[in-house]
């Protein structure tokens, strides 16, 4: 420990927090674009339209079938082709992240959809709801109350995963963090701190969702 040179820490904080800002934005939009793409493949799936809920479900299993390094690098290179001209690597980074957090805030919608209670759709039914109207008024809003901790939980994990965008040359936290170990030669240190921030920020949302399932249960 003696050897240690925390000071190093100190002195790259304003460089830390702005690959951390990055991180926490990132999973920010991820998780409100991934939770709205997600819940419209749910209700696509549980729309009873066959080509609807095939397309969908083609999606969601091929998705939850690559790793997500790949969707990164897929949507890296293809995007500015589609669009023909760049569009940077954060925004190429956010399309791969809401695309590929879509499939699996799908199968948590869709598992919250289905735990609503048929009566209550039908009694919406006999109210003289639409479809889309039930699923609005009746049905999400008990959804997402129903999946909350679910959701938080999955966000968490989203969280961790943006640890991956270096690939795509973004400086997010845990780049920032390689940078500042191997310029300052403090490979302890720096990857030390940097498992504590992940640790206090991870086991934060953990509290997080033990204390909404506590809640929800009473």
């Amino acid at each position: 420990m003696a050897d240690f040179d925390f000071n190093v820490i100190w002195s790259s904080l304003p460089f830390l927090w702005q690959g951390l800002q990055l991180s926490l934005w990132l999973t920010f939009l991820s998780i409100i674009g991934g939770i709205v793409l997600g819940t419209l493949l749910a209700l696509a799936r549980l729309s009873g339209i066959l080509p609807l809920s095939l397309i969908a479900a083609t999606y969601v299993n091929l998705i939850r079938s690559v790793p997500l390094i790949l969707v990164i690098f897929w949507f890296y290179f293809l995007v500015p082709l589609v669009l023909g001209r760049p569009i940077g690597s954060f925004y190429s980074a956010l399309i791969a992240f809401v695309l590929f957090e879509a499939a699996y805030y799908s199968e948590i919608m869709r598992a919250g959809i289905q735990s609503v209670k048929r009566g209550q759709i039908h009694a919406g039914q006999s109210t003289g709801l639409n479809y889309w109207q039930i699923q609005r008024y009746v049905v999400l809003p008990q959804a997402f109350r129903n999946m909350i901790p679910i959701l938080v939980t999955q966000g968490i994990i989203l969280f961790q995963d943006t640890s991956l965008v270096f690939v795509v040359s973004l400086r997010d936290f845990m780049t920032a963090s390689s940078i500042v170990a191997r310029t300052e030669g403090r490979l302890v240190e720096m990857y030390l701190f940097a498992a504590v921030v992940y640790f206090v920020i991870c086991f934060s949302g953990s509290m997080l969702v033990r204390s909404l399932k506590s809640r929800m249960s009473t």
